[in-house]
């Protein structure tokens, strides 16, 4: 891949350390910008300081589910363009019917691999025109 990933920012909103971590080390390592938030109204805070390019979200977290966030920024004039990608360790198709209706523009399967977090950006962010 040679998408040029440098100052993209991206979201990573998930309640394990251990999957903030692991995402946040292999976005940086890309170029990317990464900012991390433990649940959806930690990342609804963030999201309007930060403006990130695409938002990674986990499904099962307290407070705030990754639907609800996700729905709140599909939702926001501003940031419904962002694209939101789901994250979960169940393969579900229900989950993925459920994160489409609410406006999601991708599923991936936890553990997630370096490829499909990056193929994810790849997807969904246009990367910047070398000018």
């Amino acid at each position: 891949m040679d998408v040029n990933l440098e100052r993209l920012k991206v979201m990573v909103i998930d309640d394990s350390k251990t999957i903030r971590r692991t995402a946040e080390t292999l976005l940086q390592k890309a170029g990317c910008n990464v900012v991390t938030a433990t649940d959806g109204f930690d990342a609804l805070a963030k999201i309007a300081d930060t403006r990130p390019d695409i938002i990674f979200v986990d499904i099962m977290m307290p407070r705030l589910d990754g639907y609800q966030t996700c729905a709140l920024i599909k939702n926001n004039s501003e940031f419904k363009a962002t694209p939101v990608i789901m994250l979960s360790s169940k393969d579900g198709l229900f989950d993925k019917a459920k994160g489409r209706i609410v406006g999601s523009d991708q599923y991936l399967t936890k553990p997630f691999s370096k490829s499909e977090l990056l193929g994810a950006i790849e997807t969904h962010v246009q990367p910047a025109k070398a000018s």
